[in-house]
This record gives C-alpha cells, structure tokens and sequence, in this order.
C-alpha cells in the first residue's frame, strides 16, 4: 500500500511521520478525563477546537478546567462552531469569556438557532495541550457521551489521545482555524515544540474543508478502496456516498474484496436515515455488507483496509463532510492499532444484523417511497 501513502502525501502537502502513540478512548467515559486531566497538566498553552461545546455538567467542567488554566498562567485559545455553540441555551461562550477564557465562533450564521443541516461548519474535533499531546476524533463535549450517567438520548463515540511529531500537524490545523477567525497568529516553541518519538504508529493528519483542502478526503477514501486487498471496514453513523464515492465502494467488493459497513440501525437524523436506507440495496447490489448496529446510537467514525491502515477522525460518510463542512482526520499505518479497531468495531456490531435485499424489499412500499423522496435531498443532508 506504499502508493496509497503517496497520494496521501501529494493531497495533503504532510509529511508522514513516524514515532507516535494513538489510544483510542470509547465514549466520554474514558475520553473526557483523559482531556481533562491533559488540560490540568498544561504548562503553557491549550488550543481547543470543536463543534458541539454544551453547557451542561461536562461542559461546564471543561470550562472551569480551562479558566483554571488561565488562572495558572497557560495560553489558551478555544474555537468553537457558531452553530455548535448553539445546542445548549444558555450558550457556554459566555461562560467561558466570564472566566477569562479567550474564545471565538468560526463563522458566525445570521441565523439565532442551531440547525444540524446547516453547511459550512467547522466539524473539526482538536485538543493539542503544549503542543506535545493531542486528541482528535468525533466526540462532542456535551453530557450525552457519558454512558455510565445513563443520560436522556446516550451517544457511543470514539476519540483518541495522540503523542508524537504528528501532533505538529494538529496545531498546525488547529492554528490556522484560529488565525482565520481572528487574524490573532500563534506561533514559536509554546505551540510548536519539537517532539520525540513515543510510538510505533506512522501517522499523518488530513484536514478537508470547502476552501484549498477540498476533496482531499473524497480522493483519500477513493485511494485506500483502490489500494485495498483484502478487507475494508467503515463504520459511520451517517452513510450517503455521492456517486463517485459509492462506484468506488462497488468496484472494490467486486474486485474480490471484502466491504462491510456498519451504521446505527437507530440513527438521530430521521431524514438521514430515512435516505440512507433508499441507497443500501444498491449497495447490497454491489457485493458490499452492511451491518447495523444497537442502541445506544453510535457516532464512531472508522475505517480499517487490509488490517494495515486505518482512519480516524470527524468525517462522516456523506456529502456534508466530504464537501460542505470542515473536517479533519489522522491517517494511521499500524497493525496492532488496526487490530484493536477491529476488535472495537465488532464489539459495537455485538448484537446489529448485516442487511439482505429480501429484508429491504418487504419493507411497506410507503416506507420506500418515503425513502427513496428522502435520497433525492442526499446532497443537502
């Protein structure tokens, strides 16, 4: 798969580094004190990046932790989404500026309301703590992700806490989100330390969005299928492949390869999900397996070829991410971290089904009009 690291390399313009340590972290059981206790330990600077920063128990939380880190003299920046913001009233933006965090909304929306279809939001999910730990992936803060609280509508997510060079490029992304948004440059030694080597893992960051990075993910994912031998693992919580993207899929289950993807038969869009099961018989079609799995619903984002390469990060599989949001993404080559992936995924499939065309095609015929009307929408949702 050495062609594939190329053109990762010539999308992306980064380097592959080598020397770096990825632990995955389930839900925010384990993720948030692991961030927590990162921020605790900062001595000079923090840099903060999400899409969904609630103000409920974790996210205040957050914000004291963060606060006590300005107290004790560290740099810290947060960018949160204008829309993320927005899914808790009231907002924990003014929180965090009464408690002298310095804080700003990528790209504040003329609307007063959160919409989860609205476009050109930075889904980018980025903790990077002295420039030498960082954690990427698709958790949100918010209380939803703690399992063990039993909470209202419980989430299961990934994230993971990285160590090594590649967590440069991480405050690279993280950096240049937060000159765009207020033109404040951060730079030197404090944000950008030279780091050891603490791992086995070569990795790379991937950042995709509607500006100079576009379609960097859609050629990367196209890359890792045509590069793909044996197996390829996705799960997602929202599956809608434009064409370009679904042929691909096709093309490799009928090259021999085995495909499998996995979505919460639950999902929290209902048109979303309403369109994504108006597609699954094409790709059934395919030679593709798709699996669904049990409540709780699961926000994971993963993907597995060859039990080699890997891929983390905040995309989901549909037009919004790979076009229309800001996404960013760790590309990893190891066997033992694909392996415990795998081992991951099949433990959240514990309990799912894989799909057979005869289940879809005995669904009511009202259902599939109602789905297949929801599949026209595909580029918007």
């Amino acid at each position: 798969m050495l062609g594939l690291a190329d053109l990762i390399g010539r999308v992306t313009a980064e380097p592959l580094t080598a020397g770096n340590s990825v632990e995955p972290l389930l839900d925010g059981d384990a993720a948030y004190p692991a961030m927590l206790a990162a921020i605790a330990a900062a001595r000079e600077t923090i840099g903060l990046e999400t899409y969904i920063f609630d103000r409920d128990g974790i996210g205040i939380r957050f914000a004291e932790a963060l606060a006590a880190a300005v107290a004790r003299g560290v740099t810290v920046r947060v960018l949160i989404d204008d829309v993320g913001s927005r899914y808790s009233r009231p907002s924990i933006v003014s929180l965090l500026r009464a408690r002298g965090v310095r804080v700003a909304q990528f790209l504040p929306s003329p609307f007063p309301f959160s919409h989860p279809y609205f476009n050109m939001r930075n889904h980018r999910k980025i903790l990077v703590v002295d420039g030498r730990i960082g954690f990427t992936g698709g958790m949100n803060i918010r209380d939803a992700c703690l399992l063990d609280a039993s909470p209202p509508h419980p989430t299961r997510d990934i994230h993971f806490r990285v160590r090594g060079p590649v967590v440069a490029q991480f405050s690279e992304a993280f950096t240049f989100d937060w000159r765009y948004t207020t033109r404040e440059v951060l730079d030197g030694p404090a944000w950008f330390p030279v780091s050891e080597p603490v791992g086995d893992v070569v990795a790379r960051g991937i950042a995709d969005g509607p500006d100079e990075t576009s379609d960097s993910l859609p050629l990367v994912l196209q890359g890792a299928l045509a590069e793909a031998h044996e197996s390829v693992h996705i799960m997602t919580p929202y599956f809608l492949p434009e064409s370009p993207l679904m042929d691909a899929l096709r093309v490799t289950a009928l090259r021999g390869v085995a495909v499998t993807i996995y979505v919460p038969q639950h999902g929290n869009l209902r048109l979303v999900n309403w369109a994504m099961q108006a597609q699954f018989p094409r790709v059934l079609a395919g030679g593709c397996r798709v699996v669904v799995t049990p409540l709780p619903f699961d926000h994971s984002k993963l993907m597995v070829v060859d039990g080699r390469w890997s891929l983390v990060g905040s995309a989901n599989w549909d037009p919004r991410s790979l076009r229309l949001n800001f996404e960013y993404c760790l590309e990893c080559w190891s066997e033992p971290l694909a392996a415990e992936l795998l081992a991951i995924i099949e433990s959240k499939a514990a309990g799912g089904h894989a799909l057979d065309r005869g289940e879809l095609s005995r669904r009511p015929l009202a259902a599939r009009l109602r789905d297949g009307v929801a599949w026209l929408g595909q580029p918007y949702l």
